[in-house]
């Protein structure tokens, strides 16, 4: 769930968590939350203003996920998140993302992916027809390398195999790291799945593919 996007309001998350508790034995909500300071500051940010919002807003995230747990009946909901802090924390994490950083500075195949991902994250954020330029991709890019471990392996980090890592919508970064046609990829048991929330009143051609999309996905590069 990153810190800034407002997709994930508070009844759209109640729904998710509660889909997902209903559906898989274990899960977790991954808020990259000091990691979003990296995104701040390649749009302009001092550092520790940066720091200090990114720290604000993942407060927020963290306790309105923790919110929704409570809702649905989950009694150590603050159990179920990942934070940074807490990732860090964790040796098959900070062993993986050493391996990402590692891949980034020596796979030029690589480093380009990654880039393009965080170009795509930027366009997303700056003025209408303003291009990134390379340092800000160069810095923004290490809030995406932070996320990296969880693609890779979100099951060993968490503890528990198999595992898929649940996103809204489609990457173009992991539809390449899932079909294997980058130098790095996912573990045998980690998959990627796409679930979107249904629009409650909207009629059925014009939902969403929500689960249908997420198992098709789940089969074409998990």
């Amino acid at each position: 769930m990153s810190p800034f996007n407002s997709y994930f309001n508070g009844p759209r998350l109640l729904r998710l968590a509660e889909w997902a508790l209903r559906r898989f034995p274990h899960v977790h909500f991954f808020v990259p939350d000091t990691a979003a300071a990296y995104t701040l500051e390649a749009l302009g940010y001092a550092p520790s203003r940066a720091r200090h919002k990114a720290q604000r807003q993942g407060r927020y995230v963290h306790n309105k996920i923790c919110t929704a747990l409570r809702e649905l009946g989950v009694r150590e909901p603050e159990s179920l998140v990942l934070g940074m802090d807490r990732l860090h924390d964790t040796p098959r994490y900070t062993r993986l993302l050493d391996e990402a950083h590692l891949r980034f500075r020596r796979d030029e195949d690589f480093r380009a992916a990654c880039l393009d991902a965080s170009h795509w994250v930027l366009d997303q954020k700056l003025p209408p027809g303003t291009a990134p330029t390379e340092e800000q991709l160069r810095g923004a890019v290490r809030y995406f390398l932070a996320e990296l471990p969880l693609f890779a392996d979100a099951g060993g980090i968490a503890g528990h195999r198999p595992s898929f890592f649940v996103y809204h919508h489609r990457v173009a970064f992991l539809e390449r790291f899932f079909r294997h046609e980058l130098g790095w990829r996912p573990v045998d048991g980690q998959g990627f799945l796409v679930v979107r929330d249904r629009t409650p009143d909207a009629p059925e051609e014009q939902q969403p593919a929500g689960a249908a999309l997420a198992g098709e996905v789940a089969r074409g590069i998990g």
